[in-house]
């Protein structure tokens, strides 16, 4: 029973959290069972070994912590810095502002590159910090894969392009949370030295799970790390995975089990197919959009992403309403604009275990909305311009050819 009843189910279109498909609800429908059998050591190794596929990673050392994106991005940090070291980190919306609140909370000596919300990271001021740093005084560089408040994608590559080209050996951390299983992420041939997700995000899984891969490079940093840390420190990890039973505190079995579930729909859909299905809803959402007349948050193309859009709303519109009223008379959920854009957009998750129909039926409550709020939106306009891309672009479901 919801907490607060309407009939029909409740369109989540948030960014996070996102739908749990049926299986994996099915897979979580357990009792407890002790973490210390060999059943639960036994389906851990194979989800150590399987989660390193969804960053395209071989070499990378998996960990999966009881934990959020918050936590894992502690984990990140305090396992491989040192308290004092030197991060240049890129402030670009509400999340990577977190971050940035955590890095400086944890005492490290943050070099911020700030950029207008709606913009991607300046890797131009990147270029010349680390063509002025022949000390090599930067320790890492922390970028925000996909910035969920304005919806903006940075091009990794392009990150690891000017490490390499100024033979720099910072370490380079990224928050993949809205970008891992849902949009292009190589871990091995991007260089990322640790690369972290939430289980509520593409993975389509409860909060819970915060999983992180660190490469070699990463792990032998941790050995000299100086941080504080107990609850999320890799060395009593490692020490339990050398044990073979993995886990130095209780896990949630029921997380462990769904998450098993969730990967193994993932696979059978094959992980490409996985970030075209997305690109469809991203491209379609943006076209929607475009349609209504309404601006993309996001400045540049090369910026859009395909796993939320970010939608501007005109001035004599509070975004914040269109939420509140999606959620009072449609039942449908979307994403509050957040601290600089609060009241100015509103955010149309599109990630997940999401299909085409389901975003074409957010889209259409999205346009009654509009209406709703004296919006001048045309009925319909967005739900055809996007549907006229789909019906072009989705292919066949592989398993029912």
């Amino acid at each position: 029973m919801d907490y607060v009843y309407a009939p029909g189910k409740n369109h989540l279109f948030v960014p996070g959290p996102v739908n749990i498909p049926e299986p994996v609800l099915r897979a979580m429908n357990r009792n407890n069972e002790d973490y210390r059998s060999p059943a639960i050591p036994a389906l851990t190794k194979t989800l150590l070994e399987d989660v390193k596929k969804i960053f395209k990673s071989t070499t990378g050392t998996p960990f999966m912590i009881p934990t959020t994106g918050t936590g894992a991005w502690e984990s990140a940090l305090t396992n491989t810095l040192s308290p004092g070291d030197r991060i240049v980190s890129f402030l670009i919306g509400q999340f990577s502002l977190l971050w940035i609140d955590q890095q400086q909370r944890l005492n490290f000596n943050v070099d911020v590159v700030e950029s207008e919300w709606g913009q991607g990271a300046n890797l131009d001021v990147l270029e010349s910090k680390l063509a002025e740093d022949g000390g090599h005084t930067i320790k890492a560089i922390c970028i925000v894969h996909n910035e969920t408040a304005t919806g903006v994608t940075n091009d990794l590559s392009k990150v690891r392009f000017l490490l390499d080209k100024y033979k720099h050996p910072a370490l380079l951390l990224v928050d993949g949370v809205s970008s891992i299983c849902a949009l292009d992420f190589r871990m091995d041939e991007w260089g990322v030295d640790v690369a972290l997700t939430g289980s509520q995000k593409a993975l389509s899984l409860p909060t819970g799970i915060g999983i992180i891969c660190a490469s070699p490079k990463a792990l032998e940093a941790s050995k000299t790390s100086t941080s504080v840390k107990v609850f999320f420190d890799w060395k009593d990890y490692l020490k339990f995975y050398k044990l073979g039973t993995y886990w130095p505190y209780t896990p949630s079995i029921q997380l462990l089990y769904g998450l098993r579930a969730a990967l193994d729909l993932l696979f059978e859909e094959g992980i490409d197919n996985v970030i075209a299905r997305h690109s469809r809803l991203g491209k379609a959402t943006r076209l929607a959009v475009e349609a209504w007349g309404l601006k993309n948050c996001t400045q540049k193309e090369e910026w859009y992403s395909d796993t939320v859009t970010a939608v501007l709303v005109p001035s004599y519109i509070d975004s914040s309403e269109i939420v509140r009223r999606a959620w009072k008379r449609y039942n449908l959920s979307l994403g509050l604009g957040l601290n600089k854009v609060a009241g100015k957009v509103f955010r149309i998750g599109h990630l997940g275990n999401l299909n085409e129909l389901q975003l074409l039926g957010c889209l259409a409550g999205v346009e009654m909305i509009l209406k709703d709020v004296g919006y001048p939106v045309k009925l319909g306009s967005g739900v055809a311009a996007a549907s006229a891309y789909l019906q072009n672009t989705i292919p066949l479901i592989p398993s029912r050819i």
